[in-house]
């Protein structure tokens, strides 16, 4: 269709995008461009889709993947399988995997100029799962377990996906010389930086960080994205930056906030982030033992939507690097997590996100404090303008926190014990064009001593090869 002799995208964007535009990439450089790999608009410019100032987006990302040991995968978790080896990791399984390299959603992102120096700003999207065609769900993936062994559950993992229609729905300000301010449900500061400085950028098939939500949530895999946020960022000429969040409750005390801050600056190719974050009252929710579903019926609850949790108050301080030379980008981190107990205990039947309920809680795992220490390390490869390789190294090392016989306990006889995880990833990803590329890799996961107790198998291989497509 043409109008005038132009056509009528081109024609489209002098007459009425060019404007909003100019403002949205202004808005946009304050995010680092990588972050949008798991969140927001994956094309800015004039390849988007904007009207007014208001952005329609969308990533499909689906591929196939073999895991030497997995369980079987879900049609709930974003990622579906498990990518690492798991606790429930019974043996090998292939199929159809979704969000491998970036996650699948749809959205709306909005600035609209209010004056000269102000802008109001929004941003609403889903996450879906395109092999199944399900809203993305990692608390279901975990409730369709209750009562099962081991051996006859699927991938079940927890996460920050609720089923909610909206995965991420913040509305606020932006001031040209004063920062952003947001509020709503959004993504911690604590995830952009994992993004920015993971050399996967937070892929969830080719890295620790991706295919787990734990270290990007400060300990707490629910908590890499929140309810009820009020999150202000400033930047001063692309070399300093600052961010600080924090979490309501909705209601008296401090049982279930949390607060982060960042700080960080840019220069010469080198880019340095420090991160602190506190988690009250924390959830890490898990499926339903066979004992635990007999009770339900007693306690009220159903099985559809009750869980059990662990409750802790997570501390978590952590440093991310990059160092960028042509074609070479180089990548490093660092975080220390925290586990204790908390000040504040959370009771059975406490609503969880997404409508689930905490059938059963447990305030007191930690009497001995849990500490984790998580690193990485990579590096990226531009061969050609169109193709990346990525190297990439993981690990984390827990302490043993166990008490009376297990004190101090190196082995894989109890969880308390001492342990370690590493993974070690290569992937590459060629890209045709900015709307669609193809990618294939393989991640090697294994765990040992505590942190590999009840494990059905040590280790995994992953081969993945997919494809994803941008609007």
């Amino acid at each position: 269709m043409n109008l005038d002799g132009l056509p009528w995208r081109q024609l489209l964007y002098r007459s009425v995008l060019a404007p909003s535009l100019l403002c949205a990439s202004a808005m946009t450089a304050s995010v680092p461009a990588l972050a949008q790999q798991k969140t927001g608009p994956g094309i800015t410019g004039d390849d988007s889709l904007t009207w007014h100032g208001i952005t329609l987006y969308a990533v499909i990302d689906i591929g196939f993947q073999y895991d030497t040991h997995s369980a079987p995968f879900t049609p709930y978790r974003p990622a579906a399988s498990g990518n690492i080896v798991r606790q429930n990791s019974a043996g090998s399984v292939s199929g159809l995997t979704p969000s491998n390299m970036g996650q699948s959603r749809v959205g709306l992102h909005g600035l609209e100029p209010l004056n000269d120096e102000l802008s109001g700003v929004f941003q609403v999207e889903t996450f879906f799962n395109p092999q199944s065609g399900e809203i993305a769900d990692s608390l279901k993936s975990l409730s369709v377990n209750n009562g099962k062994s081991l051996s006859a559950q699927t991938v079940n993992v927890d996460g920050s996906s609720a089923g909610q229609a909206f995965q991420t729905a913040w509305v606020g300000l932006k001031s040209a010389s004063f920062g952003t301010l947001t509020f709503g449900r959004q993504a911690t500061l604590l995830l952009e930086g994992v993004i920015r400085y993971d050399p996967n950028y937070n892929a969830s098939a080719f890295g620790l960080l991706g295919a787990s939500n734990t270290y990007s949530g400060g300990g707490s895999q629910e908590y890499n994205r929140l309810d009820g946020t009020l999150k202000y960022v400033w930047e001063f000429d692309d070399l300093a930056h600052f961010g600080a969040l924090y979490k309501f409750n909705g209601s008296s005390g401090s049982a279930n906030t949390a607060w982060q801050a960042d700080i960080g600056g840019s220069f010469a190719g080198v880019s340095v982030d420090a991160y602190y974050s506190k988690e009250n009252s924390a959830i890490t929710s898990t499926y339903l033992s066979a004992a635990q579903v007999s009770k339900l019926p007693a306690l009220g609850y159903s099985i559809w939507n009750s869980l059990a949790a662990t409750i802790s108050d997570n501390t978590a301080y952590s440093l991310m690097a990059s160092y960028k030379v042509d074609p070479l980008k180089f990548f490093a981190g660092y975080e220390y997590i925290k586990y204790s107990n908390p000040t504040i205990p959370l009771a059975a039947g406490f609503n969880d996100i997404g409508g689930y309920v905490l059938a059963f809680v447990t305030n007191t795992a930690y009497n001995n404090s849990k500490t984790v220490n998580v690193y990485w390390t990579g590096a990226r490869y531009t061969v050609i303008p169109k193709l990346d390789l990525t190297a990439a190294y993981y690990g984390y090392h827990q302490n043993a926190y166990g008490t009376g016989k297990q004190a101090g306990c190196a082995t894989s006889a109890s969880s308390v014990c001492s342990g370690s995880f590493e993974a070690f990833s290569f992937d590459a990803d060629y890209y045709f064009n900015k709307h669609f590329d193809a990618y294939l890799g393989a991640m090697y996961s294994g765990v040992h001593d505590g942190v590999a107790s009840g494990y059905l198998h040590t280790t995994n291989i992953n081969p993945t090869i997919g494809v994803r497509y941008k609007l």
